[in-house]
């Protein structure tokens, strides 16, 4: 069998990122590059260019136009750290580099932090790699399906009174025959309104769209999509669909990372952020030496959060 190139690559080892991040003027001149690789911009006046002194340990940018003074982390996830840059740049690497993903447990023990602190870092950057997936548009050949996170529910695909169960979109695009993009995405409910609606926001026009046989799937036509429905039946033969394979593979894996990787997890409020966190690598996963970089590019120019906002429930598409 011949090597798979994506899944053997070197990606980003850790004596390299050691190499590249190892000091906390190194992290500074990363994330400056990160945030500003033309130059510096006034985020007040958009004028080009500053003046760099340090205060303390702060380094400011200081514009010659309207003199407002500008921190590296002002305005970005990263606004108000009393962290070391160098402690944000491993957590960025764990997270990246693990296929899995890392729980905040093991964050903690990785960065010598206490435990709402990993917490709150995860979540910033999971927050980030959501909004940097966000606008993602699958094209050509997509195959659908509709899963749930969360407890095991005795009547199929109502999430009824489970409180920790959510019903979520999962679609896969395919090129030349490999899967290359992914997209997952929470809805209220499997009903035609919510699909159409989905579909407006997360396929090309004239995306040609296979699935299940569920009858929600049908309203991809209402936004423009060619559909194939294949009814495959229950129990292992709805799996072994070979029409549905890389969606029921991309499926089986998304479940196994999170059971296996992070446990207790609060679906209710926070799957948004493990799905897109979860998508953001996959379809990243041609550069794992890259996306360190991509993900500090992100978090640079990501809104900054609050604590209360951090753990806000995520927006549901009804």
């Amino acid at each position: 069998m011949a090597m798979n190139r994506v899944q053997f690559q070197s990606g980003l080892s850790l004596p390299r990122f050691l190499q590249r991040y190892g000091s906390e003027a190194q992290c500074i001149q990363a994330l400056v590059q990160a945030r500003w690789p033309q130059g510096f911009v006034c985020p007040r006046c958009q004028h080009a260019g500053a003046s760099r002194f340090q205060r303390g340990v702060q380094w400011l940018w200081q514009c010659p136009k309207c003199r407002a003074q500008t921190s590296l982390t002002a305005g970005t996830l990263l606004a108000g750290t009393k962290l070391p840059l160098r402690t944000w740049w491993l957590a960025i690497y764990l997270i990246c580099q693990a296929k899995n993903g890392v729980s905040a447990l093991e964050l903690m023990r990785c960065l010598g932090v206490c435990y709402r602190t990993a917490w709150r870092m995860k979540h910033k950057l999971m927050a980030a790699m959501a909004q940097g997936e966000a606008g993602r548009q699958l094209r050509e050949l997509v195959q659908l399906d509709d899963a749930y996170l969360g407890g095991e529910h005795p009547r199929g695909r109502g999430a009824g009174q489970w409180t920790n169960k959510v019903p979520f979109i999962a679609a896969v695009e395919l090129h030349q025959g490999r899967p290359r993009h992914v997209r997952f995405d929470l809805v209220g409910s499997f009903c035609r309104q919510a699909v159409h609606r989905w579909a407006q926001q997360a396929l090309c026009p004239g995306t040609h769209v296979v699935s299940d046989g569920l009858s929600a799937f049908t309203a991809v036509q209402w936004a423009g999509m060619s559909h194939e429905p294949i009814v495959v039946g229950t129990g292992r033969r709805s799996v072994q669909q070979p029409r549905l394979l890389w969606i029921n593979t991309v499926l089986g894996n998304l479940k196994t990372a999170l059971s296996g990787t992070h446990h207790a997890v609060k679906f209710g409020k926070y799957a948004l952020r493990y799905l897109r966190a979860h998508q953001y690598r996959f379809n990243r996963r041609f550069d794992l030496a890259g996306m360190t970089g991509q993900l500090a590019q992100a978090l640079v120019r990501a809104q900054p959060l609050s604590e209360p906002r951090i753990r806000e429930p995520a927006e549901i598409r009804r």
